[in-house]
């Protein structure tokens, strides 16, 4: 008696599925993402950059519907070490940056203040709707 033959599907290259999904369009950071995936795991880049590995692989296939803008700067920062100046720290990654943005107030150190206050007032990277007193897409 002979067994049904069962396809193996394997995992797709995330450099062919981004390439597929983004086209000519394929801007320097989905690129980046991909080889990074391509050397790792989705869920271990994912973790690096504070989102699920389901986020990491609608990016790539070009479906997320959340905020593109913030998951680039988190790429360009965590992976490829862009920096930006900031007010309170000096040089920092984007990532770091939008870290500290994300912060709640907390009156637990100084810093946590300086950087709460900062982060909504003087920083010229800020993303955080100074006019509401919210952050955008936090």
């Amino acid at each position: 008696m002979s067994r049904p033959v069962h396809s193996i599907r394997t995992a797709a290259d995330p450099v062919e599925k981004a390439m597929a999904a983004w086209g000519e369009l394929l801007p320097d950071w989905v690129i980046v993402l991909a080889e990074t995936c391509r050397g790792s795991t989705q869920s271990a880049i994912a973790k690096k950059l504070g989102y699920s590995a389901s986020t990491v692989s609608q990016v790539l296939s070009r479906t997320y519907l959340g905020d593109m803008a913030k998951f680039e700067q988190m790429v360009r920062g965590a992976l490829m070490s862009e920096t930006v100046g900031c007010p309170e720290l000096g040089e920092i990654t984007r990532n770091i940056c939008l870290g500290w943005q994300a912060k709640p107030y907390a009156a637990t150190s100084s810093l946590r203040v300086r950087m709460y206050r900062a982060c909504r007032g003087i920083c010229p990277h800020s993303r955080i709707s100074t006019e509401r007193g919210e952050t955008d897409a936090f």
